[in-house]
């Protein structure tokens, strides 16, 4: 087993498209052909104390869910902790790799878990109706452009067949796809035109097909030299349509929970310091314990950036690790209800569920999680 196919595995349960644009993701120390000859080992934030542990047992691979390398490294020296991390994982053959943002949106991923703790649902489901904040559109491979071109009834095949030699009618597993109208075209040549059918300087009309194929946006120029190289006509007519993206549903950043029976903030604040294990939450603003909510914006770790979308979807709570003090000011003006639980406590339980989805994809991979990685702060 190599370190590619670990790559490949972790992009299957998280593909990299779906993270974030700043986020910083995929393999980010080591060869993708390098061996696996040690157990792979699961952590939130790569520290010294991780990265000595993950030496001292062998390993392989980190699996960094916070990715070590965000900001740029002017030197990878040991003159601070972010490089010797970094320089003591190359030494010892360690391989890097984070998938953060992408894991976050991935159907199944960090916010759908912390989702189903949320609901109070049985243990891999969740209770209520769930979907993203913010979408994530379809795939890069998904049609980008429609091409619109009117030809001949008789011409048609030839036309389709050319286009889709070009990459043209393309969608997912279908080839040759395109939508056909017939109807009657007209037009009127001047004095220089040379028309294949009717002559110049007089009004004739054709019966004519219109044809309409999806087409990647890469491959546009390419389809439109082939469509006027193989239309029969002297002047092409063609359109070219930019097609919206496609959001799924339940994938994207954040989530939206409609949760099937409506909690007090107590019980709510309760399921969750159960869920993640915690011994502290904090509820804004106060004296609202008792306020009833049912429609949920949920985002692991600091997801502050999104509580405004949260509460224009009409999301009555919003559940993160951590805000800052006038964020947290906005989104109650904005009249959510507020429940913190800390960066990394809405993460840190999700490795066990990410182990064995590995486990389940790379029949045969020894994964084992950090003893060394922990919270930061803790409550006195």
């Amino acid at each position: 087993m190599l370190v590619h196919d670990l790559v490949d595995a972790m992009e299957r349960i998280a593909p990299l498209e779906l993270a974030e644009e700043w986020d910083r993701v995929g393999l980010q120390v080591g060869s993708k052909d390098a061996k696996l000859t040690g157990p792979v080992l699961l952590t939130i934030d790569l520290t010294e104390p991780v990265i000595d542990e993950a030496v001292a047992m062998g390993a392989s691979a980190v699996i960094s869910y916070h990715p070590p390398i965000f900001a740029p490294l002017d030197a990878i020296t040991d003159a601070t902790p972010k490089e010797r991390i970094i320089l003591t994982a190359a030494r010892a053959g360690v391989a890097i790799y984070s998938p953060h943002t992408a894991l976050d949106a991935a159907v199944g991923g960090v916010t759908d878990w912390l989702c189903e703790g949320l609901s109070g649902g049985e243990p891999g489901k969740i209770a209520g109706d769930c979907r993203a904040l913010q979408p994530h559109p379809e795939g890069i491979d998904s049609p980008e452009v429609k091409i619109v071109t009117f030809v001949p009834e008789q011409d048609i095949e030839a036309v389709r067949n050319a286009l889709a030699s070009a990459s043209a009618g393309r969608i997912g597993e279908y080839s040759l796809c395109s939508f056909n109208t017939k109807g009657t075209g007209t037009f009127l040549g001047s004095e220089k035109s040379n028309p294949v059918v009717g002559e110049a300087g007089t009004l004739e009309s054709l019966a004519e097909c219109r044809l309409e194929m999806v087409c990647p946006r890469r491959a546009l120029a390419l389809a439109l030299q082939t469509l006027r190289r193989f239309h029969p006509y002297e002047e092409v007519p063609v359109d070219v349509y930019d097609l919206a993206p496609k959001p799924r549903r339940s994938i994207g950043a954040g989530r939206r929970l409609v949760l099937d029976q409506p909690v007090t903030m107590s019980t709510l604040a309760e399921r969750l310091r159960s869920f993640l294990g915690t011994a502290r939450v904090q509820i804004g603003p106060t004296g609202k314990q008792d306020a009833t909510v049912r429609t949920l914006g949920v985002v692991p770790g600091a997801g502050e950036s999104l509580a405004p979308l949260a509460a224009h979807e009409g999301c009555e709570a919003f559940i993160t690790g951590e805000m800052r003090h006038h964020q947290v000011l906005t989104a109650i003006h904005d009249g959510m209800l507020v429940l913190l639980a800390g960066h990394t406590n809405p993460e840190r339980g999700y490795l066990p569920r990410l182990a064995t989805t590995l486990c389940n994809e790379l029949p045969g991979i020894e994964t084992r999680i950090s003893q060394a990685d922990a919270d930061p702060l803790v409550a006195l």
